[in-house]
């Protein structure tokens, strides 16, 4: 028998197709582009919010996932021609020429070593909480980022890749964002999710009930890695060209924004969020430009978009302080309270 849970999956995910084929048929390029990215942020943002939101774990690494994953990605889909002609400062090592995979093999593959990274990475991580855990995994985005520039033999230094195959469509970046979604919800709804919230919530009592804290947080961490290796690698091809400056701390930020906005531990608000802030700070552009109202010509303020846009950040975290979702998802707003029974005083 199929419990409420998964008719609210089939609900969530034949709205999410018919959405993605309405958009490939409907939309501009410009616009499908725009999708195509806000699908890639779901991605990230809701597996950002595995470990940040649902374990409450403050950790500030996606944009090092994100940077390996789309390194792999973009070094997998390159041909050994291309390769010999992208690197200019070193010859690319030999299984830099040998990588040559297709797209789903090379997302698997960049996942994979995302969430292997990040498995050696846990040990060490989480000997430590709170803000001392957040400056270690700071740490972590500026050392991918110094290895990118100084190993010219494998990312090509500084001056990055380019001609990355543009195999991007809204098939692609819309179905994985569902599968990741889904497998995510999956997550938390399952005996390791609610042992997630028990880290969040008390990490010493949770410990005390018998939850391998460790043994959490690390399955939490390496599953949010792989699917951030995995949307690096969508970002890799929507771009088709990358460089170390391009996963600077500001990607890490733009996420914590998202997830904040939409509520610490909801998936729901991680995609409300997402579509707000990637797709808000495009919709307000036109701010930037002249504008013209009521007969008379304000002139051009650049730079006006992303004023406005913080004033309305500001403004909703004035009054939603726990985010637009809070803790819940969507099928929680249809949920029927319970009566109270009136008891008579005795």
């Amino acid at each position: 028998m199929i419990d409420k849970i998964n008719i609210k999956l089939i609900l969530f995910v034949s709205l999410a197709i018919l959405f993605m084929v309405i958009a490939q048929n409907s939309f501009d390029d410009y616009t499908l582009r725009i999708t195509n990215n806000i699908a890639i942020f779901i991605i990230l943002a809701t597996s950002y919010n595995l470990i940040n939101g649902v374990t409450g774990q403050f950790s500030l690494e996606p944009n090092g996932f994100v940077a390996i994953g789309a390194y792999v990605t973009a070094l997998a889909l390159l041909s050994e021609e291309m390769k010999f002609e992208l690197f200019q400062l070193e010859d690319p090592s030999w299984w830099v020429l040998a990588l040559e995979l297709n797209l789903i093999p090379a997302l698997l593959l960049s996942g994979m070593v995302a969430a292997v990274v990040a498995a050696m990475l846990a040990f060490p991580v989480f000997r430590v909480r709170g803000d001392y855990l957040a400056i270690v995994t700071l740490g972590f985005g500026f050392i991918i980022k110094v290895i990118a520039i100084n190993s010219p033999s494998v990312t090509n230094g500084a001056i990055g890749l380019n001609e990355i195959p543009s195999l991007i469509n809204i098939y692609w970046t819309g179905g994985i964002a569902i599968i990741t979604t889904v497998i995510i919800l999956n997550i938390i709804y399952s005996k390791y999710g609610r042992s997630m919230k028990a880290v969040r919530d008390d990490e010493d009592a949770a410990q005390a009930i018998g939850i391998n804290t460790m043994k959490i947080k690390t399955y939490a961490f390496t599953t949010s890695a792989f699917f951030e290796g995995v949307g690096g690698g969508l970002l890799a091809i929507l771009l088709t060209t990358i460089s170390p400056d391009l996963f600077q701390f500001f990607l890490t930020f733009q996420l914590l924004i998202i997830i904040v906005l939409g509520g610490l531990g909801s998936m729901t608000g991680a995609i409300i969020g997402t579509v707000l802030v990637v797709g808000g700070t495009e919709w307000l552009r036109i701010l930037d430009g002249p504008i013209s109202a009521f007969g008379y010509d304000f002139g051009a303020h650049p730079g006006l978009r992303m004023v406005v846009f913080s004033v309305l950040l500001v403004v909703v975290m004035l009054y939603a302080r726990e985010g637009i979702m809070g803790k819940r998802e969507l099928g929680d707003l249809f949920k029927k309270k319970p009566k109270q029974k009136d008891t008579d005083d005795t």
